[in-house]
């Protein structure tokens, strides 16, 4: 790598980070705030249904702990893979969606992200900016 390269590097994954961020801590937010879309999502789009809000809120506060050790790239091979994964089991379950692809052209900005969230999983010995690493030091 070039010196330039070098530095732009770790500005361009911070970029992927803070954008994946954005959405995760949205859907984080939306098992407080709406329940019953969380349920609705469960039942439609993985199958499974009979949750109470309380699930919700458990499933809430450990994607919340997840997402922000993503943000700050705590333990990166766990919580990047996690959420790599996450979001592809998610991307992969709207399968149907792609299908009638015209009327369902949002779903089709997950595959984007899914790409952001391997080059960040893939990368992640090279993403050291505002990170829990380089914040302590």
């Amino acid at each position: 790598m070039t010196e330039t390269t070098d530095r732009r590097l770790p500005v361009a994954l911070l970029a992927l980070r803070l954008g994946v961020f954005i959405v995760m801590i949205m859907w984080t937010l939306d098992k407080f705030v709406q329940p019953q879309h969380t349920a609705g999502v469960f039942e439609n789009f993985y199958g499974l249904s009979g949750f109470g809000p309380s699930i919700f809120m458990v499933l809430g506060a450990l994607q919340l702990i997840l997402v922000f050790a993503f943000l700050f790239g705590v333990a990166k091979r766990f919580s990047y893979g996690l959420v790599f994964l996450l979001h592809g089991v998610s991307t992969l379950s709207s399968y149907a969606q792609y299908l009638d692809a015209f009327n369902n052209l949002l779903f089709f900005a997950a595959w984007p992200m899914l790409a952001a969230c391997f080059a960040l999983y893939y990368l992640r010995d090279q993403d050291t900016l505002m990170t829990w690493d380089q914040l302590r030091k």
